[in-house]
């Protein structure tokens, strides 16, 4: 006899719901629903952002104004959810939450760290050749020499026979 995944996750009792949240509120939503003692998801990703002539990073939702909530509608008082500071509702299906399909949310988890930073993009790594997509250099491969924290690049160029060095942003480059 074969066992339905999403069955045996329903005979468990929990499962993902999404909430829709408040402009720019989800990581305020989900300091609110851990207080209540709801366990929660939001996946997000490193974005570099210039303000004044600055650049930084932050974190950005993976999906903009939505977090998800594990709950087991028959045990939780999951209507409180909808007054919680930061989310708008829950996401419903007639008078019931609407559960996400299951493998979904397990596998943002899987290609998430513990703290639910999503890495985007390709993996560099020093030594391997690069190709500048953005800038004055865009189109040259070359070796990537320093990779930091901030997203910031040293690549070394062949440039009409002169070995050069070039700095950039990691989000200007790809794997050659």
């Amino acid at each position: 006899m074969t066992v339905d995944v999403e069955t045996a996750a329903e005979e468990r009792g929990v499962r993902w719901y999404v909430a829709h949240t408040q402009p720019s509120c989800e990581f305020r939503a989900i300091i609110h629903l851990e207080h209540q003692g709801f366990r929660y998801f939001l996946p997000y990703y490193s974005k570099t952002v210039r303000h004044a002539r600055q650049f930084r990073t932050v974190k950005a939702p993976l999906f903009p104004r939505y977090c998800f909530v594990a709950l087991d509608l028959s045990r939780d008082r999951w209507r409180s959810i909808n007054s919680t500071v930061g989310v708008s509702h829950l996401i419903m299906e007639g008078e019931k939450p609407k559960p996400v399909q299951v493998g979904i949310v397990e596998g943002l988890m899987g290609v998430a760290d513990a703290a639910g930073l999503v890495s985007l993009g390709p993996t560099l790594r020093i030594g391997e050749n690069v190709r500048l997509v953005t800038g004055p250099f865009a189109g040259l491969v070359g070796e990537l020499l320093t990779l930091d924290d901030a997203g910031r690049v040293r690549v070394l160029l062949d440039v009409l026979g002169n070995r050069i060095t070039v700095r950039a942003s990691k989000v200007g480059l790809v794997p050659a």
